[in-house]
């Protein structure tokens, strides 16, 4: 239970990202929330493709819960990178493209996030794009997300929370409460009866736009293995890859055409009830340690200085 600027109660549930669990806070979370307040937000880590197919094909199945709407963020920069600027490299300077106005480059990365809404609205949720803003953004910019959303059949709103507080967000409250109005026609991607690798073909056509999948040796004999066993046939299907482009190639941006999802590796963790199939080149979190650093961590009760970190 904490208390945000704006003075009211909030109840927050710190989520595992994507890469180290499902990306999903707990269902039992969900379910307090649901009891205390009239809207109840979850944060699914890492855009349509991967956070909101887990949420889709997963949380929603284990607990029976629908979603009312969908909330999309997205940037200018982003949309930029999408559409064609470099790709920025953490520690140097930030390239020009991303520090003039370019509307044609955002549209153009628009393809992108609308993907990523026909992702939403396939699962029968209302999609509502949230257009996070930066001080460079300009209105030629904004306006061309906005008219590429609304007409794909998305609402858009523009929150500026960062300099405003829960103020900013106030537009994108509406829209978020006004898409909740909507009927949702709530419908899964695929059934739990259906062959495994029927499940990853889905979801690589019709949520990644692969034009099918391609399997490592290895992965292969384990799927059929899986897929001939009573017991992990019927287990849930965790998809593995990058979050940083529709592909398993973390530098290919846009929406790219013609390729095959690549399925090196597949695992099963039969407690959480997952098989993982693992595409490209992504490296698995690993858990914590025996005897973990932090507890090395602390801070000079005489000087005011941590040590511990190095």
């Amino acid at each position: 239970l904490m208390q945000p600027r704006g003075g009211h109660p909030a109840c927050a549930h710190a989520c595992p990202f994507t890469n180290s669990a499902i990306g999903q806070s707990s269902i039992v979370s969900a379910g307090l929330a649901l009891k205390l307040a009239d809207y109840h937000v979850t944060e699914s880590g890492f855009a349509a493709d991967s956070g909101f197919e887990k949420f889709w094909s997963l949380k929603c199945r284990v607990s029976g819960l629908t979603p009312n709407a969908a909330v999309i963020v997205a940037t200018v920069r982003a949309l930029k990178c999408h559409g064609g600027a470099p790709i920025p490299v953490p520690g140097t300077p930030l390239p020009d493209e991303y520090k003039v106005e370019n509307a044609g480059q955002v549209e153009k990365g628009c393809a992108n996030l609308l993907h990523h809404v026909a992702t939403v609205k396939k699962a029968g949720s209302s999609p509502v794009v949230c257009i996070n803003s930066f001080v460079t953004d300009t209105k030629a910019e904004i306006e061309a997300i906005r008219k590429a959303c609304e007409n794909a059949g998305a609402r858009v709103a523009v929150s500026d929370h960062w300099l405003k507080g829960g103020e900013g967000a106030i537009e994108l409250a509406n829209a978020v409460k006004d898409a909740c109005e909507d009927k949702p026609e709530f419908k899964f991607l695929y059934e739990l009866n259906e062959p495994l690798r029927e499940r990853i073909n889905k979801i690589a056509v019709e949520v990644y736009g692969a034009d099918g999948v391609d399997y490592s040796a290895d992965a292969a004999k384990k799927l059929e293995q899986y897929e001939n066993d009573p017991v992990t046939s019927k287990l849930g299907l965790c998809m593995v890859k990058t979050h940083l482009s529709l592909s398993d190639n973390p530098t290919v941006k846009g929406v790219p055409k013609g390729w095959k999802l690549f399925v090196r590796d597949c695992l099963v963790y039969a407690g959480a009830g997952f098989v993982v199939p693992v595409a490209g080149a992504i490296t698995l979190m690993p858990g914590t340690a025996s005897d973990p650093a932090y507890r090395r961590v602390d801070v000079d009760v005489d000087t005011g200085k941590v040590k511990g970190l190095f």
